[in-house]
């Protein structure tokens, strides 16, 4: 229950954050970039694709494989031990019902609606808190996945040569 709870609060956080972000960018950067280091820079883009922009018109199949994939890692977060595995699932949860939130409600039809990117690096597609969030939330329930499974076996996580 409380890994749950857990979960389930860090999912809310990424979700609110990614969503408070979304808006400022919609505000603020209509018709602005914003420099800020290096190639690192704020510019608006929507985004009606999925990864990289592909599958363009493809939003409520997006829409619907995003509900069942949150459904599908909340079932699972029973195999998912440990603090930072669970701020990790969160994170990963939280993220995709960002960017489901703009699916359902950035379009003039179910589905339709575009995701707001403006993480702009200049050497890799222009990205969103909420994927940030996804993408971390990976490596980390990974790596946890990795080191639980290396316990279970026996194996030292250094490496028995």
């Amino acid at each position: 229950m409380t890994r749950s709870l857990g979960i389930a609060a860090a999912s809310g956080a990424v979700l609110c954050l990614d969503q408070i972000t979304k808006a400022w960018a919609v505000a603020a950067l209509d018709d602005r970039i914003i420099d800020l280091v290096w190639t690192l820079r704020l510019r608006l883009v929507h985004n009606t694709g999925f990864a990289f922009s592909a599958g363009q018109q493809l939003g409520p199949v997006l829409a619907l494989v995003a509900i069942v994939i949150v459904g599908l890692l909340w079932l699972w977060r029973r195999r998912v031990h440990g603090r930072w595995a669970s701020i990790g699932l969160g994170g990963i949860i939280g993220g995709a019902l960002g960017n489901l939130t703009d699916r359902v409600f950035r379009g003039a039809a179910w589905g339709r609606g575009a995701v707001v990117d403006f993480i702009d690096l200049q050497w890799w597609p222009i990205f969103n808190v909420a994927d940030a969030f996804i993408t971390v939330g990976l490596v980390v329930v990974l790596i946890d996945l990795y080191r639980n499974e290396r316990r279970r076996t026996g194996a030292s996580p250094e490496g028995s040569a």
